[in-house]
């Protein structure tokens, strides 16, 4: 791959609990990242639902990147990531109310609302996308029948949302427009067809661009904010796994991935989708990746289950030490139960060590007896949910798997890493634990022409430059060992 001069360039990566800005510096042979911003993120309870702060997060994102045009007056570009299927509805460029967040209940009745003008076999066949309640298309369900979409002229995809805030450009980014529901998997272009027959009026959607358009300067708005700087604001794979996957530090093609934080994204990288009824029934969805790659993977519950029982813990006033507890967990001899870590009744927020302790219940099974149990009861959960989203992947797709590379914060957990390895039977290549922030800066760098090539070249680079812990599968007595 060709070097070109070197530069610096900004990632904006979101997440559904936390925020950061990064600065990414790429040329010359280096590729190394520098944090310059780290603000919470979190979902408010309001009398009409759960909404994300979304003003507060912008506040957040401008500060982060005016520190950077501080540490970095160079600065030649800004990307923005966030998770997926989140929007807002706007008229006129003002957000008509605050987004609602995924996890909030009102799509409950949207689901059976789609599904009875276009079943669920079709929808798959139109979309290719894993059946999750909380998709797009089912919150602009809900949407319409509070008679929102009237008034709404476009919707905007929170990473879509704060670009325009930045630069008055109002745009749709490809990958992340994958996750709505609303693209067809086949023509990568918005589905109309399937829109008329949801109702869902045409004229919201933004034109569609690809990872890598520059989108242009900082509106005058934005630059009160940041400071003056001549960088640009560029699209990256606004979804944060497509960036993440971009990452993964692969020499060869045969492996599968795991993008692990407060979800776990487990898959494979196909240049084709998989859509049969095979493929639907298991669940697994064909999302757009960066230079038109297929993102084939199965949404499992992650880190959110283990995350949620320590804020139940901390609720009563104690203070928890998450690597003292999976210490604990790593010592623990005997055998522990586990359960379906993609059961849809972990989704909502609150109560979280109640319902894994139901779950059992329920089926007349004895839950973990000590916190340190539970602990390794989600973990090794978490593990047999990966086994089987990999097992299928290759059988569904075809694709062939020597080892596993297992991206973000779950890279730092040993203990899960190891288990990943001991339930798949295979390899498990840990790091980097910013594979979302360098996916998100390498897009960005090859855009504004500090480096080139394909995305093996690009994961060339991360190769050479990011280390990663390798854990070999032990002999496993049992399942649930």
């Amino acid at each position: 791959m060709a070097k070109l001069s070197g530069g610096a360039v900004a990632a904006v990566d979101l997440g559904a609990t936390s925020g950061r800005v990064v600065l990414g510096y790429v040329g010359h042979g280096e590729l190394h990242l520098t944090d310059v911003a780290r603000f919470a993120n979190a979902p408010v309870r309001t009398l009409d639902g759960l909404h994300w702060s979304v003003l507060e997060l912008y506040r957040d994102v401008v500060e982060g990147l005016a520190a950077a045009v501080r540490q970095e007056p160079q600065l030649t570009s800004i990307g923005i990531d966030s998770w997926a299927v989140d929007y807002a509805l706007m008229r006129d460029g003002r957000m008509l109310g605050t987004p609602y967040a995924y996890r909030d209940e009102r799509t409950v009745p949207a689901v059976e609302a789609v599904h009875a003008r276009v079943p669920a076999e079709e929808l798959y066949a139109m979309n290719g996308l894993q059946h999750l309640p909380f998709n797009t298309l089912f919150q602009l369900e809900a949407d319409r029948t509070a008679g929102m979409l009237e008034l709404a002229d476009s919707f905007l995809l929170l990473p879509d949302l704060l670009g325009y805030w930045l630069t008055g450009r109002s745009v749709a980014e490809r990958t992340n427009a994958s996750t709505t529901g609303l693209l067809g998997v086949e023509s990568g272009d918005w589905d109309f067809a399937l829109a008329e027959r949801l109702d869902i009026p045409r004229g919201i959607f933004r034109s569609l661009v690809d990872a890598g358009t520059e989108l242009g300067g900082l509106a005058a708005s934005a630059v009160r904010g940041v400071g003056p700087t001549r960088a640009v604001v560029t699209t990256v794979g606004s979804h944060d796994t497509a960036s993440a996957v971009v990452a993964i530090p692969a020499s060869a093609p045969d492996f599968a991935y795991i993008s692990s934080g407060t979800w776990s994204l487990v898959g494979v990288e196909l240049e084709r989708p998989v859509l049969s009824e095979a493929s639907r029934l298991a669940g697994f969805t064909n999302e757009g990746g960066v230079d038109g790659r297929v993102r084939y993977l199965h949404n499992v519950m992650g880190l959110w289950l283990l995350s949620e029982c320590v804020r139940d813990w901390e609720r009563s006033g104690e203070s928890i030490s998450l690597a003292e507890l999976i210490a604990q967990a790593g010592a623990v001899a005997t055998a522990v139960p586990v359960f379906d870590a993609d059961d849809e009744i972990f989704l909502a927020p609150g109560g979280m060590v109640e319902r894994i302790e139901g779950w059992f219940a329920a089926r007349g099974l004895a839950a973990p007896a000590s916190r340190p149990e539970l602990v390794r009861s989600i973990l090794l959960s978490l593990a047999e949910a990966y086994a089987r989203s990999i097992a299928a992947a290759r059988e569904l797709s075809g694709a062939t798997v020597s080892h596993v590379h297992l991206v973000g914060g779950g890279s730092q957990n040993t203990l899960l890493c190891q288990l990943t390895a001991d339930a798949t039977g295979l390899p498990v290549l840990a790091g980097p634990v910013e594979a979302t922030a360098i996916g998100n800066v390498l897009v960005q760098a090859r855009a504004q022409g500090l480096i080139s090539g394909d995305l093996e070249a690009l994961r060339a680079l991360v190769v050479a430059a990011f280390p990663v812990v390798r854990y070999e599968p032990r002999v496993r007595s049992t399942a649930s060992a």
